[in-house]
């Protein structure tokens, strides 16, 4: 049975957010996958060392700030590493990331200027993993995730 990493926020369990709230996926699938035991999950925020909660960080330049101008981007590059180290360990197939973190963020990330506005971009594990050869979904693509999913096992069987 193939792994999944998943962002921890939306697998639920325990808050990880920066704000402490909790956002688990609710797909029918995704539920599934968690049931089998598939889904493997990180924040690599909390593995960055950051706590919960914290204040919020976006993207801007190469880094990440916090909206009083604290560069965190060590601690989310650490996480970052760990979450590429656990993906390799569990032989994730690939990864369903939050859309907009700073880290998770798969297709948009927000725009740092801390106005609720996105921008195209990656998060720091998105990019990490991606970089790695790791395929990143976010949960709004949990149909195209599964295709692959089904891909990649028949494969296997075959």
């Amino acid at each position: 049975m193939r792994k999944i990493l998943v962002s921890e926020c939306l697998y639920g369990g325990r808050p990880v957010r920066y704000d402490g709230a909790e956002i688990p996926c609710r797909d029918s699938l995704f539920l599934k996958w968690k049931a089998e035991g598939r889904l493997v999950p990180v924040c690599p925020e909390v593995l960055g060392g950051l706590p919960v909660p914290r204040p919020e960080a976006q993207r801007a330049g190469g880094g990440v700030f916090t909206k009083d101008g604290e560069d965190v981007t060590a601690a989310f590059e650490k996480g970052a590493e760990k979450a590429l180290r656990l993906a390799r360990e569990s032989d994730a197939a690939f990864a369903i990331l939050k859309e907009g973190s700073p880290s998770c963020g798969v297709a948009t990330v927000h725009d740092g200027a801390f106005t609720g506005g996105k921008i195209p971009g990656r998060g720091l594990t998105a990019e990490r993993l991606v970089a790695a050869g790791c395929e990143v979904f976010s949960e709004k693509e949990i149909s195209p995730a599964a295709a692959l999913l089904e891909s990649l096992e028949n494969k296997q069987s075959g």
